[in-house]
């Protein structure tokens, strides 16, 4: 089994984010709706700027870099 590259871990991260905010929001309270925003605010820009916070936090903690992306 390959390993986790850095781009397949921010996929996993941002997408566990994504579902546990909206069973928490469902569940718990709607206010974790907020952070399904966050997350997709957060991928939005960087998409535009190139620039991502959590890149740089899997990179220091040794994540190697590269991979393949969904598109063709």
């Amino acid at each position: 089994m390959p390993k986790m590259t850095i781009n397949d871990s921010i996929k996993l991260i941002a997408g566990s984010f994504v579902l546990i905010s909206i069973v928490l929001g469902y569940y718990v309270n709607s206010y974790f709706f907020l952070f399904t925003a966050f997350v997709a605010i957060n991928l939005i820009q960087s998409s535009l700027t190139k620039w991502c916070l959590m890149s740089k936090i899997l990179k220091k903690i040794g994540v190697k870099e590269g991979g393949d992306s969904c598109s063709i």
